[in-house]
């Protein structure tokens, strides 16, 4: 059974950084699609990044420019590198897998097929 198991959350202040990471414990599992989703209390999932398996990326416009995912396939491991935090980042963050369609790695979570069991991040 694959499981993906994020790490790295926790409190910092508005524009700090985190560093989230999510290991996918099957390493011959090689989803097409990779992605974070952030959910607030009260709120639905929201696709924050998705990245492919030619490494190439997707971002929602809130994190442009402060948020970047990444990969290392050696360590089947996802990263979400959070700079210059606000406190509408502070939210449960997931990483969740899908097989993609047509080459598009899409921003609705029921597309996803694996997921994380959320680690969170508080922003003050």
């Amino acid at each position: 059974q694959v499981q993906l198991v994020e790490s790295g959350g926790g409190s910092v202040q508005v524009r700090g950084s985190l560093r989230l990471a999510c290991n996918i414990s099957e390493h011959t599992y090689k989803p097409n699609c990779v992605a974070w989703f952030l959910q607030a209390p009260g709120n639905e999932r929201e696709a924050v990044a998705r990245i492919r398996t030619d490494g190439s990326t997707t971002y929602a416009d809130s994190v442009k420019g402060r948020f970047t995912i990444s990969k290392d396939n050696d360590r089947n491991t996802l990263y979400l590198q959070m700079n210059s935090l606000k406190l509408e980042d502070a939210a449960t963050y997931y990483c969740a897998t899908g097989p993609g369609s047509g080459g598009y790695c899409s921003t609705i979570e029921e597309k996803y097929v694996r997921w994380g069991q959320g680690t969170q991040v508080t922003v003050s």
